[in-house]
C-alpha cells in the first residue's frame, strides 16, 4: 500500500477512531488529486487506521476510479439497484467502532447508510482536524495559487482600463467572466461580486442592472480557479472621482490592510492578526462600519482553515495561505474592502497577489 494514507491512518489513531471517512470534495481531491462530482450517488473512501483501505462507488463511475490506482476493496452498484447493498458489503468487510467523517462535507444520508452499515458505530465529526491537514501547502499548492491569481490580476485589469460611467454591474461581471476564462481560469472561484453606490455596502452583494455613477464606489470580489485551487481578490475603485470622505475610508482599509501584511508570520495567531487589523479601524472614526473579520484561509476550498478573527488563537504555521480583506461599510451609502492572498513564511509573509492596492479612479 502506498503512503499517501499515512496522514489519515495516523489521524484515526490520534482520533481514537479506526477510521477516517472521506467523501469527494477537497480533502478527497488533497488524497488522490482527482474531482468526484457530488450528486445523488454515494461515493465515500474508508481509511482504516491499519490495513488497506475500502470504497463505495457508483457503478457507472468505475471506469474513472480505475485511474486513481486505488489499493482496497471496491463496493459498486448500479442506480436500478440502490446503493443498499454496496453499504451491506462493506460492513461485512469491516466493523470499526468509531469513525471520524467530515462535518462540512458528508451528506446526512451518507451519514445514515454509514450508521445502517456499522451497527452501533461511534460517528465523530472530525472536520477540523481532517480538513487541517490541508493547512500547510506544498510548493506545488501555491504554484498552483499563484497561477489562478495571476490569472485573476490580469482579467482585473483588462476589466478596469474598460470601465466607464453608464456601464451595469451585470455587464462589468459578464466582462469579467469572460476575461477569466480568455486569460486561462478552468473556473470561477465563486460568483464574482460587481457592486457599486450603495450596493458595495452589502458584503456580499449580487449585481444588478445599475448604471454607474460619477462618485459610486465599485467593489469587484472575485477569483480564478486554477488547478484545484481558488483566488480571492478585492479591490475597490471609484467612478469619476472619490469625495473626502471616500478616500478617507479609503485610506483607513487601507491601513488596515497594510497591518495585516506587517504583523503576519509563522507563530502568530490568527486572533493577533485580527485584533491588530480590526484595531486600525476600531481606532478610526469609522469603527461603527465594521462588519467582518480581517479573513479566512484560502486553498482548494475559497474559505478553510485558518479563519483570522478574535478567539481563534490557533498560530498559524509556515505555508498557510489566508486572505487579508479588511473593509468599511456604510449601509445604503458606499464600502470599501481591499483583499490579498497572503502566504505566511517562517520570517514574515509574502502577498501572491500584486494588483495595485492604491486609489484608484475608474472613467
Amino acid at each position: 500500500m502506498t503512503d499517501r494514507y499515512r496522514d489519515y491512518r495516523a489521524l484515526a489513531s490520534s482520533l481514537d477512531a479506526d477510521a477516517v471517512v472521506l467523501v469527494p470534495g477537497p480533502n478527497f481531491e488533497r488524497l488522490f488529486h482527482a474531482h468526484f462530482a457530488t450528486s445523488e450517488r454515494p461515493t465515500l473512501v474508508v481509511i482504516p487506521a491499519h490495513g488497506p483501505p475500502a470504497a463505495i462507488v457508483p457503478n457507472l463511475e468505475l471506469g474513472s476510479w480505475a485511474a486513481l490506482d486505488f489499493e482496497g476493496e471496491v463496493f459498486d452498484w448500479r442506480d436500478q439497484d440502490g446503493y443498499g447493498a454496496a453499504f451491506a458489503a462493506l460492513g461485512r468487510h469491516m466493523a470499526p467502532r468509531r469513525i471520524a467523517v467530515e462535518g462540512q462535507g458528508m451528506r446526512v444520508f451518507v451519514h445514515h447508510a454509514l450508521a445502517g452499515a456499522f451497527p452501533g458505530v461511534e460517528i465523530i465529526d472530525a472536520e477540523r482536524e481532517i480538513s487541517g491537514l490541508r493547512m500547510v501547502k506544498t510548493a506545488d499548492d501555491v504554484a498552483r495559487l499563484q497561477e489562478a491569481i495571476r490569472i485573476s490580476e490580469t482579467a482585473l485589469a483588462e476589466v478596469a482600463d474598460s470601465i466607464r460611467p453608464g456601464q451595469t454591474e451585470v455587464e462589468i461581471q459578464r466582462h469579467l467572466l469572460a476575461a477569466l476564462f480568455s486569460h486561462g481560469a478552468e473556473g470561477n472561484a465563486f460568483g464574482p461580486i460587481v457592486a457599486a453606490g450603495d450596493n458595495s455596502a452589502k458584503p456580499h452583494a449580487t449585481p444588478r442592472d445599475y448604471p454607474l455613477a460619477a462618485g459610486d464606489a465599485l467593489l469587484i470580489d472575485f477569483g480564478a480557479t486554477w488547478g484545484g485551487f481558488h483566488a480571492d481578490i478585492t479591490r475597490t475603485f471609484f467612478v469619476g472621482h472619490a469625495d473626502d470622505e471616500a478616500q478617507t475610508v479609503y485610506d483607513t482599509v487601507l491601513q488596515a490592510n497594510r497591518r495585516g501584511h506587517e504583523i503576519a508570520r509563522a507563530g502568530v495567531t490568527a486572533h493577533e492578526i485580527d485584533d491588530a487589523v480590526t484595531g486600525v479601524l476600531e481606532a478610526s472614526p469609522y469603527a461603527d462600519l465594521i462588519r467582518t473579520k480581517t479573513g479566512h484561509g484560502l486553498g482548494r476550498e475559497v474559505h478553510e482553515a485558518p479563519y483570522i478573527m478574535r478567539g481563534n488563537h490557533e498560530a498559524l504555521p509556515a505555508g498557510c495561505v489566508f486572505t487579508n480583506e479588511p473593509g468599511l461599510y456604510a449601509l445604503g451609502r458606499f464600502g470599501v474592502r481591499i483583499e490579498d492572498d497572503i502566504l505566511v513564511t517562517d520570517d514574515g509573509c509574502r502577498s501572491l497577489t500584486t494588483f495595485p492596492r492604491e486609489l484608484r479612479i475608474l472613467g
